[in-house]
């Protein structure tokens, strides 16, 4: 079958669900990512043939879209700041905003001299602490998650991208207890996160790839308590932050005043609330008096 026949039928089935463009990436990073075919393939071989193996793997990737599963789980992979994180539906698919709050971080310790201990909590895939890892090199990163399939999916991530994370299993909402790590037990330069923040009453804003395929635990909480999450990881970091550490935080776009006020409330000073690339509130950091 001609490579380009395929295509029509991927524009055919999917157009109506997705556009166009999204139909062509989709199509594109395909076979890139299993044929190694550049994009512009057809352009050079507009007669290629491909096999039969191969017209089956594409097939089974178009019905799998039309079921709305994210390419990233077709895949297996998500592209985050320059490196590719295996994911799967334990894990949420790194966004680009996330990039944004970890640009935000290495920007801010561009002129720091001395070797920095940063901890992320609730790393899912572990793009957020791997990725500061891979930037800092004399950093020590520390990160936690409540889910074991979560940390089976960030250990596989730390070994393949060649970091050296120390991944930690506990729950955010409990940290005070006796039973958490004792690798938590100590203080820190950098403390981010980006926890659960979606509320139940938001589910209807959301795609069906999403709400269907990536874990609910990290996607959402209670609409009576939606910051539950921040008040905890604000509790730990006002205690575990050193003097003039800092607290970044990925937040939901609605609530960007409710949770700079959480900060304020706390022992924390100088707070930046940032919008991301959409213009939405999506970024928060504070500094630790």
């Amino acid at each position: 079958m001609l490579l380009k026949e395929v295509k029509n039928i991927f524009h055919a089935e999917l157009d109506a669900i997705y556009g166009k463009d999204e139909v062509n990436s989709f199509f594109y990073l395909l076979i890139e990512h299993y044929f190694e075919l550049e994009r512009f393939v057809l352009a050079l071989q507009p007669n290629l043939n491909i096999e039969k193996e191969q017209e089956t793997i594409l097939f089974k990737a178009l019905s799998e879209l039309k079921l709305h599963k994210p390419i990233q789980h077709i895949t297996g992979i998500a592209y985050f700041m320059d490196l590719d994180f295996a994911v799967n539906e334990h894990v949420l698919i790194p966004r680009p905003e996330t990039e944004e709050l970890v640009r935000w971080v290495l920007d801010d310790v561009k002129e720091v001299k001395h070797s920095l201990n940063i901890l992320d909590m609730g790393t899912g895939s572990g793009c957020i602490p791997i990725s500061l890892d891979k930037n800092l090199l004399d950093a020590k990163v520390y990160a936690l998650d409540v889910s074991p399939q979560a940390l089976v999916v960030a250990e596989e991530n730390n070994r393949t991208l060649g970091a050296n994370v120390t991944f930690v299993k506990a729950d955010m909402l409990s940290l005070h207890s006796k039973t958490a790590a004792k690798e938590l037990d100590q203080k820190f330069d950098i403390i981010i996160s980006n926890p659960p923040y979606v509320r139940e009453l938001e589910k209807a804003e959301m795609q069906n790839n999403v709400i269907d395929h990536e874990p609910s635990l990290a996607l959402f909480v209670p609409d009576k308590d939606p910051l539950k999450f921040y008040k905890a990881v604000v509790n730990f970091a006002s205690e575990h932050l050193n003097k003039n550490g800092c607290l970044y935080l990925e937040i939901n776009q609605y609530l960007g005043e409710e949770t700079k006020q959480i900060l304020q409330q706390s022992n924390f000073k100088t707070i930046d609330l940032r919008p991301d690339m959409f213009g939405n509130d999506r970024m928060i950091k504070g500094i630790r008096k």
